[in-house]
Formats: structure tokens, C-alpha cells, sequence
């Protein structure tokens, strides 16, 4: 019997689109303007889930080195056909809507062919993209029609559809309107499903804040026209007390046990009334019952967190798929060979207000969370800083004769120092619950930034965890915990983080 954890992989993991192949499961999910990009999971029994590469590992296959806070690789679906991985996305304000091939999951992948209209004049205007073949090879690319350039730019057109040349990369049509729901706003995440002769359109409207849902349609053909199930929404936790919130953007697979399943995006927000979700949109799963009258039933999705973790690196190995950075590859700053068993950063003078900062991290997974790193900043200025974006940052930060601990808010800067005379430092930053207030906490976590010199430990500053949540910063990733250089060299000898969700 399959058990079924949530979320199904924590901290930072939205848009999730899976497909079985044989006795194996792979996941998909968004990564915006972060690389390596669209991490590739696998499991044989959906509760323990390996990372085993991902899809955009080079240079060029995704141009995020230049796009917008919240652009970049937008929710894939991937799939699987003829003993080839298909992955569709949006590479919004970057490259357009792309199609990956490989025949391994974990790569790799190709450099992306852009999906263009019927004229080859330019990409599809879109997102969200689905792939789906029906019975005589057709491919349909469905996909949400929010316009991201040009003078419609913010218009949305719906749920749009366009038969394909996979070949050529080319749409045969102009695109075409098809179900768009149930009237919720910004209908997303189409995927088409064909099962026992009929086909199914699953999509995701209401917004994905707390209005989020997921609504299905079916019909006789891939191109409609659909008949709108009556239960709709099949799945929302709208005006609910449930601890996961904002789910939808789903995709339907047959389970390890032979029971369908739904994996869909959502949040686990926090506070007196649970306003704050600090670690974004994560990955969870839910059980999906067929009814007598053909339509699915997805259930409610459950909290059911997995023991807490405990991960220490020493840097005397290349850095694990785990580690990303922000519009560029960690390779680009992690240097692991110039000192045996220390990352050296090497800093530019970018900051973390910067597009491009000298920043190295991995995605925040628990609600409870601790991470220590060993550095010396002797000949540099860098440090552990917590990233929601070029925005919304808090920071410890060594050198120039001081650690500093720093807030910066949207603009609002808050700071907290103590002397720094050199040499070899533990920087600390944990995220603990709030303490109630009146009985209620008012926050999603509390940050605290720490050091310890000399043998002892020295706290500089608390943070309220709220101005780094989703809903605050208004940011579709999450929070990473990284190491930064500014200025100089920076040596990071060991990394500990620790966590738990209790």
C-alpha cells in the first residue's frame, strides 16, 4: 500500500507534471529564472522520490540569464512516447514556448526547438503548454493563451489549442479556442487525457492563490467540444481550514498500486490566519476515484509531512544537482578545486539586489529549518543569506571588519553588526515558528541570523519571516538558503542544514 506523503517533494517545487513509464514515475516541475532548470525526479513506489538530473544544463537552452523576476521556465508537462521523454514549456519573456527531447529523463536533453505558429514568423503566444497524441500519431499542443509581448501584452485568450508538425516545429492552424472552465480567472494548465474512449480536459482556474482549483471537461475528441463536469471545482481548498492551500494546476497518473492519482501545486501557509506561505509552491498528490457516471473524483489534499532531514557537505565532491543559482549555473561561481574540501566564491561586487549575484544555494524544505556554513571572509565580503528575489533577501555577511546581519525588504534596509577581525567564522541563519501573540501567531516563521567566533555564539538579529513568503514578495519560486560573495574571495569549508515540519 502506497504511502502518500505531503508534500510529495518539499520547498520550492510548483507546476508538477508527471508520467509512468513501465514501473517508473518521473516529475517535473518549474524553475523560472533558476538553473540548472526543471529538475527531473524519479520513484518506483511514488514516496520516495530521487532527483536525477534536469532538463536545461547548458547554456542557451533556456535564456534566463536576462529575464524578469518570476520569467523564465514555466510549467512543463512532460510525457513519454515511442521510447522518447517529451517536455513542453514556456520559457516566458525568454525564448518562447520550447519542445525537449531525450531518451533518458535524466538526460540529457536537447537544446529545445521552439514551438512556432502556422507562419513561422515567432513562437506560440502562451503557456502552460500540453502535449498529447491521439490515436493516428495528430500531435495537439494545448495551452493557456496569456500573451507575454507585444501590444496585448496581460490579455488572456483562454484555453487555446493548435494541431502540430512535430517535425517541423511548426502549428498546422491558427489557434483555437477551446473549453476555458468554469468561468474562474486565468484558466492554466491544460493537460488532455484519453481514457476508456473518451478524451479529458483537466485544467487549473481561479488564480493560483487561495482561489485555486482544478476543473475537467471531457469529450469525444481531443478537440471538443467538451462537456463540463458537474462537480467542478474537482479539487480546491477555497474558504477551507486545510493546512495545504492553493491547489490545483494537476496532472492525472495510474499509481504503483493501480489507483489513479493527481499531482497538483500547493502551499502551507501560516499565521493567525494563515496568510503567509514561506516556502512557496511545493509538490503534493492526492488520490483520484473514477464514478459510475465516467467523471473523476479527486479527494482533498492531505497534510502528511516526512520526517525531518539532516544534510552535511563537506565540499570534497562536486556539488549535487541540489545547488542552484540565480540566471546562471553554479559552475559559473563554485569553484572546488582551487582549495581541496572548500567552495571558493570569487565576488564581482554584484550584490544580492542584483540580477546576477555570486549566489550558490539549494530550495528551503522545511518549516523548521537550521543551517550553519564554516567560511572564512579574510579576503572578501560574502556570506548565508535566505533569497526570495533581487527584492526580498536576508542576509549574514562577513568582512571589512565586520559581520553584518542584514534585512533588505523592497527597498527597506535593516542591519546589525559586530566586529570581524578575520579568519574562520560559523555563520548561522534558522527559521523557527513565531511565538503566539494573544493566543494567535501573527507570522509565517521568525529568522534569526547568527555567528559564532572564538567558541561563542553571538545572535545579531531577528527578522519577521512573513516579508519573505510568497504572498508578501509576490514571487512564483520560493525561498533558497545559499552562500554569496560581494567582493574578493570567500571560503566555505562545510555546510549543515537540518529541519523538520512539526
Amino acid at each position: 500500500m502506497t504511502t502518500l506523503y505531503n508534500p510529495l517533494v518539499s520547498g520550492f517545487h510548483p507546476d508538477p507534471s508527471v508520467v509512468r513509464v513501465g514501473d517508473e514515475f518521473f516529475l517535473a516541475t518549474s524553475t523560472f529564472e533558476y538553473l540548472p532548470g526543471i529538475p527531473i525526479h524519479r520513484s518506483t513506489d511514488f514516496e520516495t522520490w530521487e532527483l536525477i538530473g534536469h532538463v536545461a544544463t547548458r547554456p542557451g537552452q533556456l535564456a534566463v540569464e536576462d529575464v524578469p523576476t518570476a520569467g523564465g521556465a514555466w510549467a512543463p508537462t512532460l510525457r513519454h512516447r515511442d521510447g522518447v521523454f517529451h517536455l513542453v514549456i514556456t520559457d516566458a519573456m525568454g525564448r518562447g514556448m520550447l519542445h525537449f527531447t531525450a531518451t533518458e529523463a535524466s538526460g540529457p536533453w536537447s537544446d529545445g526547438d521552439l514551438l512556432l505558429k502556422a507562419d513561422g514568423s515567432a513562437s506560440l503566444d502562451g503557456i502552460d503548454p500540453d502535449i498529447a497524441w491521439d490515436e493516428d500519431g495528430t500531435v495537439y499542443i494545448t495551452f493557456s493563451g496569456l500573451i507575454l509581448s507585444g501590444e496585448g501584452i496581460g490579455s488572456h485568450l483562454g484555453i487555446q489549442q493548435v494541431r502540430v508538425d512535430l517535425d517541423a516545429h511548426r502549428a498546422l492552424e491558427e489557434p483555437r479556442s477551446v473549453w476555458s472552465g468554469t468561468g474562474g480567472q486565468f484558466p492554466e494548465a491544460p493537460h488532455l487525457y484519453a481514457v476508456d474512449g473518451r478524451w479529458y480536459l483537466m485544467i487549473a482556474e481561479g488564480g493560483t492563490e487561495r482561489g485555486h482549483g482544478i476543473s475537467i471537461a471531457r469529450g469525444d475528441s481531443p478537440e471538443g467540444p467538451f462537456e463540463t463536469a458537474p462537480q467542478n471545482p474537482l479539487v480546491s481548498a477555497r474558504s477551507t481550514i486545510r493546512p495545504v492551500q492553493n491547489t490545483g494546476h494537476g496532472d492525472l497518473v495510474i499509481g504503483p498500486d493501480g489507483d489513479w492519482l493527481c499531482v497538483l501545486l500547493g502551499v502551507r501557509p501560516r499565521s493567525m490566519t494563515r496568510a503567509f506561505s514561506a516556502l512557496g509552491r511545493e509538490t503534493f498528490v492526492t488520490p483520484v476515484r473514477w464514478e459510475s457516471d465516467g467523471w473523476p473524483a479527486i479527494d482533498p489534499v492531505l497534510w502528511n509531512p516526512r520526517p525531518g532531514t539532516r544534510t552535511v557537505i563537506a565540499f570534497d565532491a562536486p556539488l549535487d544537482g541540489e545547488w542552484i543559482a540565480v540566471r546562471s549555473l553554479p559552475i559559473d561561481h563554485a569553484d572546488l578545486g582551487s582549495r581541496p574540501g572548500a567552495l571558493v566564491l570569487q565576488g564581482t561586487g554584484a550584490t544580492l539586489d542584483d540580477a546576477r549575484p555570486v549566489f550558490v544555494g539549494r530550495r528551503q524544505e522545511h518549516l523548521r529549518c537550521a543551517v550553519t556554513v564554516g567560511l572564512d571572509a579574510s579576503a572578501g565580503v560574502g556570506g548565508l543569506a535566505v533569497r526570495y528575489d533581487e527584492r526580498f533577501h536576508v542576509e549574514i555577511e562577513a568582512g571589512d571588519g565586520a559581520v553584518t546581519a542584514r534585512a533588505a525588504l523592497s527597498g527597506i534596509v535593516q542591519e546589525w553588526s559586530t566586529p570581524y577581525t578575520g579568519g574562520r567564522i560559523e555563520l548561522h541563519l534558522v527559521s523557527r515558528p513565531p511565538a503566539a501573540s494573544g493566543g494567535f501567531p501573527r507570522t509565517s516563521d521568525v529568522i534569526t541570523l547568527a555567528v559564532t567566533a572564538g567558541g561563542e555564539r553571538v545572535e545579531l538579529g531577528e527578522v519577521d519571516g512573513r516579508f519573505l513568503s510568497s504572498e508578501t514578495t509576490e514571487s512564483f519560486t520560493g525561498r533558497v538558503i545559499g552562500v554569496y560573495a560581494v567582493s574578493g574571495e570567500i571560503i566555505v569549508d562545510s555546510w549543515t542544514a537540518e529541519g523538520d515540519d512539526e
